[in-house]
Formats: C-alpha cells, sequence, structure tokens
C-alpha cells in the first residue's frame, strides 16, 4: 500500500512539475496594497493551497463539534449502565 501512495505522489508531482512548465507566463496579480508579477502556475498552487488550507479549518470546527458530543454521548451512556446495573441487583418486593 505504501508503494502506492508513493507512486501517486510522484504522478502528482510530474503532473504538477509539467503544468508548471506550460504555465510559466507571468500575471499581475493586483492586491489591497500593491501589485505583484507572480508565474500563473504559482498564484495557482497558492490559490489551491489557501482552499485546502480553510478546507481543514472547516473540517476541524466539525470534528471538534462531533468529538464533542461523542464525549458527551459516551459519559451519557455510562451513567444508563451504572443505572441499569444498580436496578439488577435491586430486590424485588414482595406483595
Amino acid at each position: 500500500m505504501r508503494i502506492i501512495s508513493y507512486f501517486l505522489l510522484l504522478v502528482v508531482v510530474l503532473i504538477g512539475l509539467s503544468f508548471a512548465s506550460l504555465n510559466s507566463n507571468f500575471v499581475t496579480f493586483n492586491y489591497y496594497f500593491g501589485a505583484k508579477s507572480w508565474p500563473i502556475s504559482l498564484l495557482l498552487v497558492y490559490a489551491f493551497a489557501g482552499g485546502v488550507i480553510i478546507g481543514f479549518i472547516v473540517a476541524l470546527f466539525s470534528w471538534v463539534k462531533l468529538k464533542t458530543e461523542n464525549r458527551r454521548l459516551k459519559s451519557r451512556l455510562k451513567n444508563i449502565e451504572k443505572e441499569v446495573e444498580n436496578l439488577r441487583t435491586m430486590p424485588l418486593k414482595n406483595n
């Protein structure tokens, strides 16, 4: 499995390098405080990396929310199991 992962990583890097060599034209990137001329492939890599980082941050918030709920449900389950065990050991009353 590790060999397949390395192979896929190599393929992605080679495709990225060929993409960068085919898109080596410079474009002017205008931002609030000025402008800078960068290769278009580098701008696309930055945009992709920014999207990945934003996606990880959003996923992190969802993950923390789910972990908190999971911890709460485990605590509730533990209390319910304790209550069931207490009910099982309680003697029955005769009428």
